[in-house]
């Protein structure tokens, strides 16, 4: 993230040296490490919340997905209207006349 080398952490410490002094030197050292940890942990917290929110905005879509291709009304309803069509297309003949038969002659 920060190019920084060896040579410019080294020039400031040196630095912290001489302006802080020896005796208040480690307690701002602590305090600058408490700040860095407490900021790298809310920063992690704000990366889990995020990926949080991202991992269920997609599922959320999937579940959108998965309910739209398992809908099956809009294919019962094609399906009915096929049948229906159908039903009109076909022209069904009158049944013919049945005629009682002849009585037996004796």
């Amino acid at each position: 993230m920060f190019d920084i080398g060896f040579s410019e952490i080294a020039l400031v410490a040196l630095v912290a040296l001489i302006v802080l002094g020896p005796e208040r030197l480690p307690r701002v050292a602590r305090t600058a490490g408490a700040l860095l940890r407490r900021a790298r942990t809310s920063w992690q917290g704000v990366r889990d919340e995020i990926e949080r929110e991202l991992a269920a905005e997609d599922l959320k879509k999937s579940m959108q997905d998965l309910k739209r291709d398992i809908d099956v009304r809009g294919d019962l309803q094609e399906m009915a209207r096929n049948v229906e069509s159908a039903s009109h297309e076909t022209v069904v003949a009158p049944p013919a006349e049945v005629t009682p038969p002849d009585p037996p002659r004796s």
